[in-house]
């Protein structure tokens, strides 16, 4: 329970109709959870309008409602609240409500297009293993402690987010590593919190069918770094030709990581094999369990945001040492007998598939061929769909494209627009099967002898969308069925 006049600090306020010392019970922004005495906030999304249900919110009991046009017709016993913004509302007031927690813990955001939950994850482990008991926001799962809560987007509501922080706090947690989406940074959803540092991977093609153009991808991910506080860090890739930029105005302290330049932390890849990285960091030279330059840039960015967070050079290295990645990214398997490496991976964008073909390909010992199945999500930027299939085919031995999460869409015409525009060359290289089970069947099927089978585009997911409907599917456990049936 809380007064409404205090929940409000730092909101943007048009005007007020009603009693501003109201108490109300809790935040919403879904009027389907309203009850008595909640605040309902009128949030424009994407697909709805929540000032649509401000009346429904006030039959279910809210007596307070926070928008951004208040309704003609005003009910005496309710407190309207006009505002400039209702989503950056929600982030402050929903800071407020649940008492500031992100402001008593400290809390690293990572972002950028890949690298965001291998990065959140390994900190996670890391500081965890340092011996605080810390908290996980990601995309693969939310954790508090050893206690694992279910994750439905990259970063959750912001509503969400500080009720989730408020458990950490209460729960013990010092440290939380979060992911931080394009979508959840442009939609206010991390508004009001207080960041001790954030880390920047990667910037390339991805998430244009929201955003709408390239430029504005870059500017929403650079506001991020924008209004971090002097008190912070902020840390990015130096060899991405953006991450100088997404720091030029941050009043933050600044921080690079570098494979191929000087930097703060810099790295130097000695070794990289299917047993791991032998590594070269700021003169120290480890192994590491995790594969592939990608993953060098992961660990470089977590050794810097251990140091930035006060922790020691040495004692950092060695546990990093001994930690693995996220579920379902670059995670393989070995068949028994024929010894032919399957690696699943949360692949999704041209990028990101390419730097997992590059990994590959170093991985071959000899004349090893790659065989990778591909899909692209459906209801999604259509315009990576093509460059997916064309990356697929020029860094592999043999494709099947198949369907990934079709959504809405019918499977069969998302395949369609990979095929569209690859060169004839490509075409030999490919085929298609819409099916993913009989896909991967088939992938398995065309490898000899320590070939490699790389899974790309749904990783840690436990599922397939298809019409509305979530089907239980998981590639790494038909990998290991296909490579059991192998055995017989």
């Amino acid at each position: 329970m809380a007064a409404l006049q205090d929940i409000l600090y730092r909101v943007n306020i048009r005007s007020v109709q009603g009693n501003m010392g109201a108490v109300v019970k809790d935040l919403q922004i879904d009027s389907g959870k309203v009850s008595k005495k909640s605040c309902f906030i009128a949030i424009k999304g994407n697909a709805q309008d929540g000032h649509a249900y401000i009346d429904a919110a006030i039959q279910k009991g809210a007596t307070a409602i926070i928008a951004e046009q208040l309704p003609a017709t005003k009910k005496e016993t309710v407190t309207y609240v006009q505002v400039e913004n209702s989503a950056v509302a929600a982030g402050y007031m929903a800071n407020n409500f649940f008492g500031a927690p992100s402001s008593k813990m400290k809390v690293t955001g990572v972002t950028g297009t890949n690298g965001k939950t291998t990065i959140a994850t390994l900190l996670f482990k890391l500081f965890s293993e340092l011996g605080y008991r810390c908290g996980l926001l990601s995309t693969v799962q939310n954790q508090i402690g050893e206690n694992i809560v279910p994750a439905t987007h990259t970063t959750p509501d912001a509503i969400s987010i500080n009720a989730l922080m408020k458990q950490m706090l209460e729960e013990g947690c010092t440290h939380v590593f979060m992911e931080c989406s394009s979508h959840a940074i442009h939609q206010h959803r991390i508004t009001g919190l207080h960041f001790s540092g954030a880390l920047f991977s990667n910037i390339t093609h991805d998430h244009l069918d929201y955003h709408k153009n390239f430029d504005e991808y870059i500017r929403v991910k650079k506001s991020f770094f924008d209004n971090l506080h002097p008190d912070a860090f902020a840390i990015s890739n130096a060899d991405d030709k953006r991450g100088a930029v997404m720091l030029q105005n941050t009043a933050a302290k600044k921080y690079f990581y570098s494979l191929r330049t000087m930097a703060d932390f810099k790295g130097k890849i000695i070794d990289n094999s299917i047993t791991g990285l032998q590594l070269n960091i700021n003169d120290q030279e480890v192994h590491f369990r995790l594969i592939g330059e990608f993953n060098a840039y992961n660990l470089l960015a977590v050794y810097g945001a251990a140091l930035c967070l006060g922790e020691e050079k040495y004692k950092v290295l060695q546990i990093l040492s001994n930690l693995t990645g996220a579920e379902g990214r670059f995670e393989y398997i070995i068949s028994p007998k024929e010894k032919i490496i399957g690696i699943v991976d949360y692949a999704h964008t041209p990028d990101a598939l390419l730097n997992v073909l590059t990994t590959v390909k170093k991985l071959r010992q000899g004349h090893e061929k790659i065989i990778t199945v591909v899909g692209c999500g459906g209801d999604r930027d259509k315009t990576k769909r093509p460059v997916m299939a064309e990356v697929a085919c020029n860094h592999s031995d043999k494709v099947v494209f198949t369907s990934d999460n079709p959504r809405s869409e019918e499977a069969d015409a998302i395949i369609q627009d990979m095929e569209n525009g690859l060169q004839p060359s490509a075409k030999r290289k490919y085929i298609s099967i819409t099916d993913r089970k009989e896909a991967i069947k088939t992938a398995v099927a065309l490898a000899d002898e320590e070939d490699i089978v790389l899974i790309a585009g749904k990783g840690h997911e436990k599922y397939q969308e298809i019409k509305g409907v979530k089907y239980p599917f998981d590639d790494k456990q038909v990998l290991k069925e296909m490579f059991a049936l192998l055995e017989k």
